[in-house]
């Protein structure tokens, strides 16, 4: 099992910053990557980036340019620093772990999700 806690969500001015954070407890030896998605009202949850255990990185074409995905191995926390930030990036933001045990096969773990909200 693996726990993932949230935050640093909130309320920001379009074109300003905000950085979440997801920290993961539990089994950290089974996760594979780590990532973040988010979810608008009325919308399907997207992929917003990832990370692998060996720091490779993915993007939504959207935020190219504009978010980071970094992780602290030694805190087992991943970051998403989100600058530019535009109003259609107002969305809950949840952080995914995806593992791999050999007696159970893949997984995914989601967090509680946080609230980023980009208005005037």
């Amino acid at each position: 099992q693996v726990q993932l806690v949230e935050s640093g969500g909130g309320l920001v001015q379009p074109g300003g910053s905000l950085r979440v954070s997801c920290a993961a407890s539990g089994s950290i030896f089974s996760i594979t990557a780590m990532g973040w998605y988010r979810q608008a009202p009325g919308k399907q949850r997207e992929l917003v980036a990832t990370i692998t255990r060996i720091g490779s990185t993915n993007y939504e074409d959207s935020v190219k340019g504009r978010f980071t995905i970094s992780r602290d191995n030694a805190k087992n926390t991943v970051y998403l620093q989100m600058n530019s930030l535009k109003p259609e990036d107002t969305a809950v933001y949840y952080c995914n772990a995806r593992t791999f045990r050999t007696a159970v096969g893949w997984g995914d773990y989601w967090g509680q999700g946080t609230q980023v909200t980009v208005s005037s």
